[in-house]
């Protein structure tokens, strides 16, 4: 029964519902279709510079833009089909109607927020199962300027890996698993945090659980002397993977990939704040659908007659856009390491449904 008096009457919460949907939902099929054009007509000229490519290449450009095209404006096409919703139902005296019959603002609000929590829902599934894969393959592909894709064997430069208190940097690696061969092997020895040896190699492969290196030599910080070691046994319980990781993307990595990934690197000794940051926001940005009715919600309410209507819905526009700023303001923050990696995803979260919260209790409750 409490339940119940959560929301308005069946009919009018799946006429609210339904408004609020096909009204968002054609919003982003509109937005999709213009940016889509534009995005095409600056890229195609580079698509059809490669040799062999076609009209084949500029569908395949399309089909892996188009989603993240939909996951970047799904919450402004939220935010907008809640304004336009919500105007209209205030412009027919619909809303006049419902608080009239004794619902509060939020019980206006609350079939509205219910199907936003459904596109959220959509659009983190959308995020995690098409729009990662899209990113990861449209990547690579414009790395390779368009041309076909060459195949990654593994290959990698310029990787640090830390081994308890020593780091280890390794040119260039070639291979995967325990076929994989190091090259330009530099060690740095140390001890409580001062650097008290620097162990050289041209080459080293895997040898059990460590690293065999050969024609090593060390340099010794205190003496200051070269000492040739030969062929010795180095990091050992350092994987293979640690070595080979590559730099990690986090738009073209699902949900469950990116944090198998920030596992990895983290064992791997290299910092992981900013995609730990990136992985929360995995979360929180299709959540920022839910908050677009509460934002969008001063659109709803005060007489239409009264001439302050288009102004409430400009308002609603600025708080909307205001979260969109301060959350990419958040992220980069994050990523920068001025941020903590979860305050960097839900501060403008929890900062703007507060503010949505009580611009809605001091005007309407």
């Amino acid at each position: 029964m409490i339940a119940l008096q959560l929301f308005p009457s069946r009919t009018v919460s799946l006429y609210m519902g339904r408004m609020f949907l096909v009204r968002t939902f054609a919003i982003l099929g509109a937005l999709v279709l213009v940016l889509q054009s534009l995005d095409l007509l600056s890229e195609s000229g580079r698509i059809l510079a490669h040799a062999g490519n076609g009209d084949a290449e500029i569908w395949r450009y399309v089909s892996l833009r188009t989603p993240e095209i939909i996951a970047r404006f799904l919450p402004f096409s939220v935010l907008l089909g809640t304004i336009i919703t919500l105007t209209t139902l205030n412009q027919n005296s619909e809303i006049v109607a419902l608080k009239a019959s004794g619902l509060s603002a939020h019980q206006v609000l609350a079939p509205l927020i219910v199907a936003s929590l459904g596109v959220a829902l959509i659009s983190f599934t959308f995020n995690d199962r098409i729009v990662a894969r899209a990113t990861g393959t449209l990547d690579q592909w414009q790395k390779a300027e368009y041309a076909p894709v060459p195949i990654d064997r593994g290959d990698r430069s310029n990787v640090w890996v830390r081994d308890g208190d020593d780091l280890i940097e390794v040119g260039q690696i070639r291979g995967r698993g325990n076929a994989a061969t190091l090259a330009n092997i530099t060690l740095y020895d140390r001890q409580g945090g001062n650097l008290v040896g620097i162990i050289s190699a041209p080459s080293g492969k895997r040898h059990g659980e460590a690293w065999q290196i050969s024609s090593a030599s060390r340099f010794d910080v205190k003496s200051g002397k070269k000492t040739p070691l030969g062929t010795i046994t180095v990091a050992e319980g350092v994987r293979p993977d640690q070595f080979t990781l590559a730099t990690v993307d986090p738009d073209g990595l699902s949900f469950s990939a990116l944090s198998s990934a920030i596992s990895d690197l983290s064992d791997a000794g290299r910092p992981t704040k900013a995609l730990e940051g990136s992985l929360w926001h995995k979360l929180s940005g299709p959540l920022s659908s839910v908050l677009m009715p509460l934002l969008g919600a001063v659109a709803a309410f005060g007489l239409a007659r009264s001439g302050k209507l288009f102004l409430r819905a400009v308002i609603g526009m600025m708080l909307g856009f205001t979260y969109f700023v301060a959350d990419n303001f958040a992220l980069a923050m994050g990523n920068l390491g001025a941020y903590p990696p979860f305050l960097a995803a839900w501060a403008p979260f929890l900062l703007f449904f507060l503010i949505g919260e009580a611009v809605l209790v001091r005007t309407e409750e």
